[in-house]
């Protein structure tokens, strides 16, 4: 393959994961007026805050097939597309219910895109013959700072989220569109079966999916708690619990950008082993502190340990199944679903013990992220670079 389509190509999946995670950011900084929009009280919008979990569970097992039948390039581009247009959908919502649907659908395009740009990454790296998932999974991160200050500034202002999240998802649709032509052109071989319409995991990519499911839950409970957790357990005030946030989202950012030259000097399952030995640690820190600043620290030795862990997950699942989508697509299913049980388990934990002991159970998890870091071993790819049929111009 050209060297420059290639670079092209690279280009274009990184500023996708950044497109992706900014309309995720700039959504986020709305809710407060999406709640206040449709009169929901908090347990009220806690379940519409559900609804994009459960749509992207139910329709990113079938990603699969519809790269199978599309390509990947036009699914991936046109899915990015429509889930940077539904971002002005939920501040139209005109009541609870209609919100519930919309943020439903929301979900599911979401996941189906999470699938194809993560697949779009796999084979990138594949012919690119070097780790550059971690990154890509960065610069999501770097699109939900720049998508969530664009939306603070516009909160900040008084500015209507309508007008704000309609003037967002029109740029952020053209930028998308533009980018999406220089993605891979991922098709499949000729004689190629379809996959089935819902794909269940193979034992194997279980197991990359339990590790996924680890580092996720570690992440959600960190990001969702720490804050909580600084002003309640170690009396920290509210502008040095609201800087643990800040402080965790930072270390992982910068571990997830700088992951790939550490994956390359020491490969995957001694680069896992040292996250969970790391987020181990920081998870101890954590359950024993009773003041602020170890507490930060512990949180962000966290977002360091569970950096890379998820790209990892994702690039072993995606070459070990018959194709990436469908490797990517089993993992985020069963990954992403610690997402959605994380912030409700820990609550419950604390609610019937205490904080502490709920991080306990972060930590627990940690080291299950250090003890299974050898099935991301490598193994030959299905899809290798002599196969080229699976990257046609």
């Amino acid at each position: 393959m050209d060297s420059r389509v290639l670079g092209r190509a690279r280009v274009a999946v990184a500023l996708t994961f950044a497109i992706h995670g900014a309309v995720s950011g700039a959504f986020a900084t709305r809710i407060p007026w999406i709640q206040e929009h449709v009169h929901a009280g908090p347990g009220q919008l806690g379940l519409a805050l559900l609804a994009p979990a459960v749509g992207s569970l139910i329709a990113m097992p079938m990603a699969g097939r519809m790269s199978h039948r599309f390509g990947n390039r036009p699914t991936t581009r046109w899915l990015l597309a429509l889930w940077c247009l539904l971002l002005a959908f939920p501040a139209l919502a005109p009541n609870l219910a209609a919100l519930w649907v919309t943020l439903l659908l929301f979900g599911a395009v979401a996941g189906m895109c999470d699938v194809g740009m993560n697949a779009q990454g796999i084979v990138a790296e594949q012919r690119l013959g070097r780790s550059i998932m971690s990154g890509l999974h960065g610069m999501w991160s770097v699109g939900g700072l720049v998508g969530g200050g664009l939306g603070a500034l516009a909160a900040h202002f008084e500015v209507d989220a309508r007008l704000h999240l309609a003037a967002m998802a029109a740029l952020l649709l053209v930028v998308g569109v533009v980018v999406g032509r220089n993605l891979l052109d991922i098709r499949p071989e000729e004689d190629e079966e379809a996959p089935a319409h819902f794909v269940l995991p193979s034992r194997r990519i279980l197991v990359f999916g339990l590790i996924g499911f680890c580092a996720i839950f570690g992440e959600s409970a960190s990001a969702d708690w720490c804050a909580v957790y600084l002003k309640q357990v170690t009396g920290a005030s509210p502008g040095v619990a609201a800087a643990s946030y800040t402080a965790f989202a930072f270390t992982m950012a910068a571990g997830r950008l700088c992951g790939d030259m550490v994956v390359r000097r020491l490969g995957p399952v001694l680069t896992v082993r040292i996250s969970g030995l790391l987020a181990t640690v920081g998870g101890v820190l954590v359950v024993v502190a009773r003041t602020p600043l170890p507490a930060i620290t512990g949180f962000m030795m966290l977002g360091v340990g569970v950096a890379v862990v998820v790209p990892l997950a994702f690039t072993a699942a995606g070459n070990a199944a018959r194709t990436p989508s469908e490797g990517v697509a089993g993992v985020a299913t069963i990954s992403y679903t610690s997402g959605f049980v994380a912030p409700s388990a820990i609550g419950g934990i604390a609610a019937q013990t205490s904080l502490p002991v709920s991080f306990g159970v972060v930590t627990t998890l940690m080291v299950a992220v250090l003890l299974l870091a050898g099935a991301l071993a490598r193994r030959p790819a299905p899809l290798t670079p002599a196969s080229d049929a699976a990257t046609r111009p």
